[in-house]
């Protein structure tokens, strides 16, 4: 049985070296070249509110130059005790944590601020079963505001720690983008303990490994890539357009339900997690290409609790996930928009 955070908890509880980018695109872009997914509505006000809780000391913390190198280099990794740039959850008061949850909540719909609250736990989790006992922790993850919050110009918002990574580009008050974006998990069934039952990333796994199970023996050959499972993402910061030549098979070689399960998977990344109109705006985006082209690529066996990987890639997106063990406990997925990750357009 699956077990998930209520949404009662999930707003009551706390959330808890890059190849270089070239920047001059962000520098001279007009509005024209950020195609606009959503209106921001409240979130400039809400991140306004949110700077302005804040001491001096925990405000430097938390603010960082837009298009900066910090901004740049998203990461969702561990090392360095796990702490990422901004502000943590383990240096708020509560007041600071519910105008943190009120922030998240103008971008991340339940399902998102559950799977986001979720990923967090399992740090709280490993640590109790000695597994980073002192580094990991529930409260070790940072929100970060990059430039400033308005209705003019551009800034960004980042909620970071280990296996979390969710980024946030605005222009003009208009959101342009939602990605890099990256809920990872480990472990990512709990097996054992209160929480037995939880598995964070159910549909992650489950809708492809029941596409690549489904297709017919042909197209199965097409989409099996290796025979080995995909270690870990290939599009990690500074890499987010490297591999996005289309592997596998296209969705027009498979059938109509087959299909729908492959659209199930990518709205699982690009639209499930977001709020309204930003949820369907991400619906509409990531089919505004050929979505007969739409390809997917299978690493790997399918069996159960055996690592696999796999990668979605269309005209303007690519979704990807790996396994870093070798029971598909560890699972590292990310989704990126191709035609604007991090604000920066092609």
């Amino acid at each position: 049985m699956t077990s998930f955070i209520s949404r009662r908890n999930v707003l009551a509880g706390a959330v808890g070296a890059s190849a270089a980018v070239s920047i001059a695109p962000l520098l001279t872009a007009t509005a024209a070249e950020f195609p606009s997914l959503a209106p921001s509505g409240a979130l400039a006000e809400r991140a306004e509110k949110f700077l302005s809780s804040l001491d001096e000391r925990r405000r430097k913390l938390a603010t960082f130059t837009w298009n900066g190198s910090e901004w740049r280099s998203w990461n969702y990794f561990g090392g360095g005790g796990f702490i990422k740039p901004g502000l943590r959850l383990e240096q708020m008061t509560s007041t600071q944590k519910d105008a943190t949850w009120r922030l998240m909540e103008a971008l991340l719909s339940p399902a998102g601020l559950v799977k986001a609250r979720n990923v967090m736990l399992l740090q709280d989790i490993l640590a109790a079963a000695g597994n980073g006992r002192g580094r990991r922790s529930s409260q070790r993850f940072s929100i970060a505001v990059f430039g400033e919050p308005g209705a003019k110009g551009a800034w960004g918002l980042r909620l970071e720690g280990h296996h979390l990574s969710l980024s946030f580009s605005v222009r003009d008050d208009q959101i342009v983008s939602v990605t890099p974006a990256a809920f990872a998990a480990l472990p990512n069934r709990v097996m054992s303990g209160r929480h037995r039952g939880l598995t964070t990333l159910q549909g992650e796994e489950t809708l492809a490994r029941r596409l690549q199970s489904d297709l017919a023996p042909r197209v199965k050959a097409k989409a099996q890539i290796s025979g080995r499972h995909l270690f870990n993402i290939l599009s990690s910061a500074g890499r987010e357009r490297a591999n996005a030549r289309k592997v596998g098979v296209a969705a027009a070689a498979m059938t109509d339900g087959q299909r729908e399960l492959l659209w199930q998977l990518i709205d699982t990344y690009a639209v499930e997690p977001y709020v309204g109109a930003l949820a369907a705006a991400q619906k509409a985006s990531v089919r505004s290409g050929d979505t007969a082209a739409v390809h997917f690529a299978w690493y790997g066996p399918n069996t159960v609790e055996r690592s696999f990987g796999y990668r979605v890639i269309g005209d303007n997106f690519v979704i990807e996930l790996g396994c870093i063990d070798d029971k598909a406990q560890h699972l590292h997925p990310v989704f990126h928009d191709l035609g604007n990750t991090l604000g920066r357009p092609t």
